[in-house]
């Protein structure tokens, strides 16, 4: 067992190096960027910008240094500087970037234009790096600095801002789809073929056939829209919490920012994610269940005059469970991750939305933190899965 983890430890640690190497080379040559809105106020004669101001812009993003010099220092925190071995310097003078590309329009094979750099008027050399901001490295738990979203502020500070919002709807859910999804699933597979499993096994089609979005958007009409316009009780969409205070017919004054006011606003937001969790995950189980019920320790076990309910809950369900597990700790990254169509529909404050915001506004250092932090939990989650397969099911070893 000992053995077993240390290697998947290591194999873990590549998996994420990997992760973080592809994600941090599609950052960077993803169309438009963070001088993308510079090129557009230069192109208007009413504004100029020089040359010098885009080096100085390009050198706060560290967008003058060569990628492989970039995604060192963002992985580790180095090079900051020359190699210094007993007071004497090396690498000085080694080429590490351009500060002043020369760049020209080019027509692509779409025929659109776009700019090419074809040489470099001013070259960043290792000694130039000496006293340049930088971060300790991911690695070190620094992720460095908000670019846009909360300009020069840790990264890791607005994660940490967002986390909770996350960590309530995503966690809420979860625990309702777990609570109610198994035993629907369990019931399901039980009574096959009966009223209870051909209605449920539609409803349960349609909601995995239905998009996130789809659902958000009708339980905020059916829910919250109407039954508002027509002067009945409504549940508050849109945020975490209101800005002011308002009245709910029969639930009566609510002030914001309390805890009923979170709490309503809670409502819609974790029943869309509960219900289309609850779509799955109980044809999953009841699926796997079915499939354990027709093997021959099955009829063995009912043979030997055990009820029903022995047999299910402590025979079938148990070996039921172990292609569950996979989908249960895959959740672990969702928890960080939040929801991202969700949250986006419901305005909420969460992982999803923060993650959509880095990206269209070129907040690369968070995007990629939050990849980063999303593959370390991906690999943690199938490490997991592997040591709960034993707890289910102990003649699985891990060698």
């Amino acid at each position: 067992m000992t053995a077993y983890l240390l290697r998947r430890v290591l194999q873990s640690i590549l998996v994420v190096f990997i992760s973080a190497v592809a994600t941090y080379v599609m950052l960077s040559f993803a169309p438009g960027g963070p001088l993308a809105g510079l090129r557009q106020i230069q192109q208007n004669t009413r504004f100029r910008i020089t040359e010098e101001d885009i080096a100085r812009i390009r050198a706060s993003f560290e967008l003058d240094l060569s990628l492989p010099v970039r995604f060192s220092r963002w992985l580790i925190g180095v090079p900051r500087g020359p190699l210094v071995i007993g007071g004497k310097e090396y690498f000085a003078d080694t080429v590490v970037g351009c500060r002043k590309p020369i760049e020209t329009e080019v027509i692509n094979s779409r025929g659109v234009p776009e700019t090419k750099v074809v040489g470099c008027k001013e070259e960043v050399l290792m000694k130039d790096l000496v006293g340049r901001r930088t971060s300790r490295g991911i690695m070190f738990g620094d992720f460095g600095l908000s670019w846009r979203i909360l300009r020069d502020r840790p990264v890791s500070e607005v994660i940490i801002s967002r986390i909770p919002k996350t960590l309530q709807l995503i966690g809420l859910s979860t625990l309702f789809s777990l609570a109610l999804g198994i035993p629907l699933g369990i019931y399901s597979a039980v009574k096959q073929y009966s009223r209870f499993d051909y209605t449920f096994t539609t409803m349960a089609f349609m909601g995995s056939a239905m998009p996130s979005f789809f659902f958000g958007l009708l339980f905020i009409l059916i829910f919250s829209i109407l039954p508002k316009n027509a002067g009945w009780v409504y549940v508050p969409a849109g945020l975490s919490e209101s800005v002011r205070g308002y009245t709910i017919p029969l639930i009566g004054k609510v002030v914001a920012g309390s805890l009923k006011d979170r709490t309503l606003h809670l409502i819609l937001p974790v029943a869309v994610l509960t219900i289309l969790n609850i779509a799955g995950w109980s044809r999953f189980i009841r699926a796997s269940l079915l499939d354990v019920l027709r093997q021959d320790y099955v009829r063995t076990a009912r043979a030997k005059g055990l009820s029903n309910k022995v047999v299910i809950l402590k025979h079938a369900l148990r070996n039921a469970l172990i292609p569950f597990v996979t989908i249960v700790v895959f959740t672990i990254p969702g928890l960080f991750a939040g929801a991202i169509i969700t949250e986006s529909i419901f305005a909420w404050p969460g992982m999803g939305r923060l993650y959509l915001l880095a990206l269209g506004d070129y907040d690369y250092p968070v995007a990629m933190a939050i990849f980063f932090i999303l593959a370390v939990l991906t690999v943690t989650a199938t490490l997991l899965r592997d040591i709960l397969y034993t707890l289910v099911d102990p003649r699985i070893r891990l060698t």
